[in-house]
């Protein structure tokens, strides 16, 4: 059986959102205790990644990774739509990815010791993420 919820996350613009405890809230609210746990998000502009937990210079040398990768207002980018960080958001979220599969054990996200979940938002401003979480047995 699968059991699903979509949730909402507000982000703070550019920069990561831990969201491991709505997930593993979600996964022992089901009740399963062996399974999956599926984590899609629907934008084009953020993503989701597992990433070190304890350490938070981990993933501020990834976003300073992405800014030099794909830099804001680069000449080389056609759509400027919503501005200068508009097509780099979307080249981040391409090179990244918009869904994660965990396995779920003794009724929690089996994660490993230094792992998190988290939310990844690639523009400026502020945003209201949607997620789907689909819960397996």
């Amino acid at each position: 059986m699968i059991r699903q919820e979509k949730i909402s996350i507000r982000t703070g613009g550019r920069g990561t959102t831990d969201v491991t405890g709505e997930i593993q809230a979600m996964v022992q609210k089901t009740g399963v205790q062996t399974g999956l746990c599926h984590v899609f998000l629907h934008h084009t502009s953020a993503s989701l990644m597992l990433c070190e937990n304890a350490d938070p210079s981990v993933r501020r040398d990834l976003e300073t990774f992405m800014t030099q990768l794909a830099p804001d207002g680069d000449p080389m980018f056609e759509h400027t739509a919503e501005g200068p960080d508009d097509m780099p958001a979307h080249v981040r979220s391409v090179l990244t990815s918009n869904h994660l599969s965990i396995p779920v054990s003794n009724g929690r996200c089996a994660l490993g010791t230094w792992q998190g979940i988290y939310l990844w938002e690639h523009r400026h401003q502020s945003h209201t993420r949607s997620l789907t979480v689909s819960i397996q047995d």
